[in-house]
């Protein structure tokens, strides 16, 4: 990423302060050597694209979190912003829009101006995977930096959780028993002062093959507005 396009983040407030970007891996984070292995991969062969763990986009203050899997190869991966550059983030971020978590104009471009309101974007995974399927291992290990995130978003509330690996993380930064949260989509689980609320993951596959539509996707966000409301 260009340094002009992560001082315009800073600007418009969506590169977290300190205390978010401390709870973020190193750009050469070591830890899955799997997904390390593949990262230097892309950067050899695409030198030009963001190619590190892609950190949490958003709103330091919101009340709302919503957990993808992984980077994408051609999405985050390839522009350093999550769900930015892919199917998923086309109707992840209308979504948001519609519903008055975003502002400004999606142009699958990080820099493209627009911003988060009242709502975080972070994945269960850091690094993108390869074929987009990280290890039970690497799902593990990363799990820590989701919940420092967690941790250092005081006025979050709600939690949406974009496919079952995402949510199985969550529950497990939060402590639920997996047998008490099963995930379903449309599902709503109360944890405390959280509320966790599942999707089916927005992918193409999911949207091609009929599993999701927009209108289930909208739905879980419209219950989302509804409560923080």
């Amino acid at each position: 990423m260009k340094t002009s396009t992560i001082e315009k983040r800073q600007a418009n407030g969506q590169i977290p302060p300190a205390t978010l970007l401390s709870t973020e891996p190193d750009r050469n984070c070591q830890l899955c050597p799997r997904l390390a292995d593949f990262r230097a991969q892309a950067r050899a062969k695409e030198p030009a694209w963001y190619n590190a763990p892609v950190s949490s986009f958003g709103d330091p203050q919101a009340r709302l979190l919503i957990v993808g899997l992984a980077p994408g190869m051609q999405g985050a991966n390839r522009t350093g912003r999550p769900f930015t550059g892919d199917y998923a983030g086309d109707l992840l971020y209308a979504t948001l829009l519609s519903y008055g978590f975003a502002r400004g104009s999606y142009e699958a471009r990080p820099d493209d101006g627009m911003t988060l309101v009242d709502c975080l974007i972070s994945n269960a995974v850091r690094c993108v995977p390869p074929q987009n399927k990280p290890l039970p291992a690497e799902i593990n290990t990363c799990r820590s930096f989701l919940g420092l995130t967690i941790e250092a978003l005081p006025r979050v509330r709600a939690i949406v959780a974009l496919g079952r690996i995402a949510h199985e993380t969550v529950a497990k930064v939060l402590k639920l028993r997996g047998s008490t949260v099963p995930f379903g989509h449309g599902a709503v689980h109360q944890a405390g002062r959280f509320k966790l609320y599942d999707s089916y993951h927005c992918s193409r596959y999911n949207t091609n093959t009929g599993v999701l539509t927009p209108e289930m996707f909208r739905s879980v966000f419209a219950k989302v507005k509804a409560d923080l409301d």
